[in-house]
């Protein structure tokens, strides 16, 4: 009986300590010195790199610009993307059409192609893919492409495997995965195809009206910016960035959509008989105030209509030039250490467990510069809030900054470091805070950091 039990309790504890290791609980680690980190040095080391692969001049070439779009819209019955009570369920039917649109902007030395898409995030399989398709057609590098998703709730699904790609855009389709990449490969071939001679000009309104802290009371990013690109042939492309959550569409939505960033572009070609797109900005926290009547359909139009037509307003007074610095970076990192928080900031899950679930530890940050606007690209929901102060710190230098999410990978929410040890593990907070921060409490610091690093590199190089 002694043995039963003491083979029993072997057991047992073997088996406790399989489950500590491979699912939890892990004790959490605290701040640091990100600057200190090795991944940070690694960073800043394959910053310096990219740089050196852009010529950066006192004089500049004219430039050029040309653009292209795919359509994305999957077959009717293929789940959507972004409300994980859906269950996967499949579609129903199509709304809108949906998009990957893609700028492609150079001068004598360098070009870059920014893509928008109607799509919850831009995976990092869909990224590699298009990357391949474009390096296969022409001489554009991957640090040459800037991808972007409008984070659309009602966009295609079915494109990640995996237990957390399941969760939120269905059973993995692995046909409309590559469809859709090829498709991203293929726009961005043919904007770098079209590119004619053309001039830019840009703006920035604040428009608090259609935006609101869904987490806390707290500030939101309300600028809505804009450039427009003019060929020489007299099409034209305007480009718009907002920050609140495309999700003014709820989950009870069964057909694809675009969301109020359909609206928005449609609004902007039906007035212009131009092209259009949308870029998806700092999302994380930021909530849709539609305003309107009616259905959410009807509530979407509103939204998105009425920021165009701020836009098409202040656009009449734009400044164009023909001459501006084109440059890039772009690269994979590592993160730290896995750090899921489930149930609060007291315990993780192991970082065993994480990479079983469809998530790993390696991502993508780019950034392109356009004469003084840059784009930073951020692979995830990056907090409005955190894109606020880094605009401030940006314009000081004289730099027009557009903060922007899902960058071509995905690791969750990334929310202000002052928040991570006070806020409510149990309240609205949790969610973004915890479960969905994936990587620690040191987020906002390591890519506030890496943005500061990128544009005094790509500003300062002369």
């Amino acid at each position: 009986m002694k043995k039963i039990l003491k083979w029993a309790a072997g057991v047992l504890l073997a088996l406790v300590v399989l489950f500590v290791t491979f699912v939890g609980p892990w004790p959490t680690y605290g701040s640091s010195d990100v600057t200190q980190e090795p991944y940070f040095e690694e960073v800043v080391a394959k910053i310096d790199a990219n740089v050196a692969e852009s010529t950066i001049a006192a004089e500049v070439g004219p430039l050029r610009a040309g653009w292209a779009k795919e359509i994305i819209t999957p077959p009717v019955g293929t789940p959507l993307s972004g409300f994980g009570d859906r269950e996967g369920k499949p579609s129903t039917g199509v709304h809108d059409d949906v998009y990957v649109r893609a700028l492609a902007l150079g001068e004598d030395n360098d070009t870059v192609v920014i893509v928008g898409s109607d799509m919850l995030i831009v995976p990092n399989n869909i990224a590699d893919i298009a990357r391949a398709d474009v390096a296969a057609e022409t001489p554009l590098t991957p640090n040459d492409i800037l991808f972007n998703a409008s984070h659309t709730h009602c966009g295609p699904g079915a494109w990640a495997p995996g237990f957390a790609g399941t969760a939120f855009s269905g059973a993995y389709d692995e046909k409309v995965m590559t469809d859709i990449a090829h498709a991203f490969g293929r726009a961005i071939v043919a904007a770098y195809k079209a590119m004619e001679p053309a001039e830019i000009a840009h703006g920035t309104l604040d428009v608090p009206e259609f935006i609101r802290n869904r987490v806390r009371d707290a500030g939101t990013d309300n600028q809505l910016k804009y450039l427009i690109a003019k060929r020489s042939d007299g099409d034209m492309c305007y480009l718009a960035s907002y920050s609140a959550h495309p999700t003014v569409l709820g989950g009870g939505t069964m057909q694809f959509s675009a969301d109020y960033p359909g609206f928005l572009y449609r609004y902007i070609e039906s007035q212009t008989k131009q092209f259009s797109m949308y870029l998806g900005g700092a999302v994380g926290s930021m909530g849709p105030r539609s305003g309107g009547s009616g259905d959410g359909f009807a509530k979407a139009q509103h939204m998105g209509e009425s920021l165009a037509q701020k836009i098409l307003v202040d656009a009449e007074k734009a400044e164009f030039v023909n001459r501006a610095e084109i440059a890039s970076v772009g690269f994979p990192f590592e993160t730290p250490s896995l750090q899921m928080c489930p149930t609060g900031r007291s315990w993780r899950l192991s970082p065993f467990l994480i990479p079983m679930l469809g998530i790993d530890n390696i991502a993508w940050v780019q950034g392109v510069r356009v004469g003084d606007m840059f784009f930073y690209g951020t692979p995830c929901d990056m907090s409005g809030e955190i894109a606020v102060d880094m605009k401030q710190w940006a314009k000081g230098k004289g730099v027009d900054l557009w903060v922007l999410s899902f960058c071509g990978d995905y690791i969750g929410y990334v929310s202000p470091q002052k928040y991570y040890w006070t806020a409510d593990p149990k309240g609205d907070e949790q969610y973004e805070m915890y479960m969905m921060s994936w990587f620690g409490p040191n987020q906002e610091p390591f890519f506030t950091e890496t943005m500061e690093t990128m544009v005094e590199r790509m500003y300062e190089a002369l």
